[in-house]
């Protein structure tokens, strides 16, 4: 019986390849490979083997969209590629254990998934770039900020928060009803998934139960290592510190997210201090940049834009 979303996976390829981004695997480290989207101009030479040489430097400003933890790269950014390769060299990576991507290595943490981020796109050619992070994604673009600030040109964060403490992971599942991460993001049933997706849009829209349990086969693989990422996202209160970021922090929020709510994202622009700015999007949940792309790319570009020109106003 076909699988209608991976059936439509050839079609979503096409699409992002129109938009300028074809798909690049990398070896991070041995045992760790890393499948990456990438501005396809930077990809136009071939070696004697006629595969892809190693890739040119970027021209433009980069934007790294990291996703989150749902869905592999193109599915959770497939209305911004568009909207932003014509100004902006995109990068779309798949985690580790999403997508192409996975490793043998036994570290599961947010920083070892920014590790391999930051080397993947050393060799791409990329050294300065703007991460847009969203959900878990949003995770791991605190933890590159924090550990390569030199890299990073600014950043924008949706539906994140710096570290899922243990204080905040116990009063957002009990407030959505769950007992557990895994219970909430791993769902194994259609019902489950369904459930999920209730909780993170605005307004849910009417799917064929048939396109759920096609969902659930092809997006939730690698079961145990994901439920392994999720039980190293979370840390003790005690353990958190709040780095200072030197440079602009765009919060980009729905204004209706249950998963992480629009109070929770004001209080960590308040800790996160003046370089922190925010903004809400009406009539959108968690997943702002699937269910209100044209304002969200609106506002992305904005502030995208502003970090350009300060730059070349400072040059």
């Amino acid at each position: 019986m076909v699988n209608w979303v991976e059936a439509q996976k050839p079609l979503l390829n096409g699409l992002m390849k129109m938009a300028g981004v074809i798909p690049y695997t990398l070896e991070i480290e041995p045992g760790t490979k890393m499948n990456f989207w990438v501005p396809k101009e930077t990809l136009k030479k071939k070696s004697r083997t006629g595969k892809p040489a190693k890739p040119d430097k970027p021209i433009k400003p980069v934007v790294l969209l990291i996703h989150g933890f749902a869905a592999e790269g193109i599915v959770t950014w497939q209305f911004q590629v568009g909207a932003l390769s014509k100004k902006y060299s995109v990068y779309i990576p798949d985690l580790l254990f999403f997508g192409g991507s996975s490793s043998d290595n036994s570290d599961r943490s947010p920083a070892f998934q920014a590790n391999c981020l930051v080397k993947g796109l050393r060799i791409l050619g990329v050294d300065k770039f703007v991460p847009v992070g969203f959900s878990y994604g949003g995770m791991v673009a605190f933890k590159i900020a924090e550990a390569y600030p030199e890299m990073v040109r600014a950043m924008v964060v949706s539906g994140s928060i710096l570290a899922m403490t243990d204080s905040i992971s116990e009063s957002s599942l009990n407030r959505l009803g769950f007992s557990s991460s895994k219970e909430l993001l791993l769902p194994t049933s259609v019902k489950e998934l369904k459930a999920l997706f209730t909780i993170a849009v605005h307004k849910p829209l009417w799917f064929p139960k048939r396109l759920f349990k096609d969902f659930l086969e092809v997006m939730f693989n690698n079961r145990k290592e994901r439920a392994e990422l999720l039980e190293a996202v979370e840390v003790s209160n005690k353990d958190v510190t709040i780095p200072h970021f030197p440079w602009k922090i765009h919060l980009l929020w729905g204004e209706s997210d249950q998963i992480f709510d629009f109070e929770l994202a004001k209080n960590m622009k308040s800790e996160l201090g003046e370089n922190a700015t925010i903004e809400s999007i009406k009539k959108a949940g968690h997943l702002v940049q699937l269910e209100r792309p044209c304002v969200y790319n609106r506002r992305l570009k904005k502030f995208l834009a502003s970090v350009h020109s300060e730059e070349k106003l400072i040059q």
